[in-house]
């Protein structure tokens, strides 16, 4: 398969999957963190659907919109000056080292230790994405906090250690989703920028622009259209969390389309363990008798086997403690 080094010309669609679209979703489960009750109502909404949206998060809208006016500017730039950042962790088209690709733009980036500087990007930029990542760590650790409490997990730094733990792997991500007019007018159909996959690690929290996208799969295996909110945030369980809890809360498949006419910009932080860190399920969420249903690995196990496999694959299948693990 080719890979490209920028959005790739119509000639070159075929490389990336369409699908219809779907009916935009209004049972999303909403959570002010304020709310005296977000601890129960969170682990409810994990439970159903690994996935909420949070307002009233205290996360100033100024670093949301600033970083977001950025990453624009730099997606906007020639492709020559973006192709000098592919060793900082700019990327386009290609979504890890196994054939699947996206109609999308990115920059990745390690957020521990904590980033200072990129080498091409502008200082203002630089500046944005570190305001930004540290607001949205601190609003990482208070939900795990609060779900802790709501799990009733003692201690409830359980969660949020492995995430404030000087060896994290905590990682960032900008998408930039361009649009693409002319394929969709001709086929009725989005083409799907990131492809269905869960997150690895143990949490994920997305923000983006008013430009819808994002899709979550149900447990009925249906699609459904996440409403674009850009003042709140979308928090999503990771396949890590999943174990730990030992499938008491989900891990959500999910993708991305694009949209015929607009631009999506989002910004993800990825909270993960440390890599030799073990993934198991903990005690005190297991009822007597109860066994687990995974076996115990690393972070630096999963990480690896998340990496070695297609984006879509159930990679948690490989660690279940079944005879006949699905791929």
């Amino acid at each position: 398969m080719v890979v490209l080094s920028q959005p790739p010309a119509l000639e070159h669609c075929s490389l990336i999957k369409t699908c219809k679209p779907t009916c935009v979703f209004s049972g999303i489960p909403v959570i002010d963190l304020r709310d005296p009750e977000a601890k129960t109502l969170i682990v409810k909404a994990c439970e159903e659907y690994g996935f909420f949206k949070l307002i009233n998060h205290g996360v100033p809208m100024e670093f949301m919109t600033r970083l977001e006016a950025e990453a624009l500017s730099f997606f906007n730039l020639p492709q020559s000056d973006k192709d000098k950042a592919t060793p900082f962790g700019y990327g386009s088209n290609k979504i890890g080292p196994n054939g699947d690709v996206g109609w999308i733009e990115y920059l990745l980036v390690n957020t521990n230790p904590q980033l200072t500087s990129l080498k091409t990007l502008s200082e203002n930029f630089c500046y944005a994405v570190n305001d930004y990542i540290l607001a949205v760590k601190r609003l990482a650790f208070e939900v795990v906090e609060i779900m802790a409490d709501g799990l009733e997990i003692e201690p409830r730094n359980v969660l949020s250690r492995l995430l404030r733990d000087e060896k994290s792997d905590s990682c960032f991500r900008l998408n930039h989703y361009p649009p693409c007019p002319q394929l969709q007018a001709l086929s009725g159909r989005n083409l799907i920028g990131f492809g269905e996959h869960t997150d690895p690690q143990i949490i994920s929290i997305l923000r983006s622009n008013n430009t819808s996208g994002l899709q979550i799969c149900l447990r009925d295996r249906t699609w459904v259209s996440v409403p674009p909110d850009q003042t709140s945030f979308f928090i999503s369980v990771g396949d890590a969390l999943q174990v730990m809890s030992n499938g008491r809360l989900r891990s959500v498949r999910h993708r991305v389309l694009t949209d015929s006419m607009k631009s999506r910009v989002s910004m993800i932080y990825f909270g993960g363990p440390p890599m030799s860190e073990k993934i198991v399920a903990l005690p005190c969420l297991m009822a007597k008798g109860e066994e687990s249903l995974y076996k115990e690995f690393t972070w630096w196990e999963y990480k690896t086997c998340a990496y070695n496999s297609r984006l879509g694959a159930n990679r948690l299948g490989l660690f279940e403690k079944t005879a006949n693990a699905s791929l």
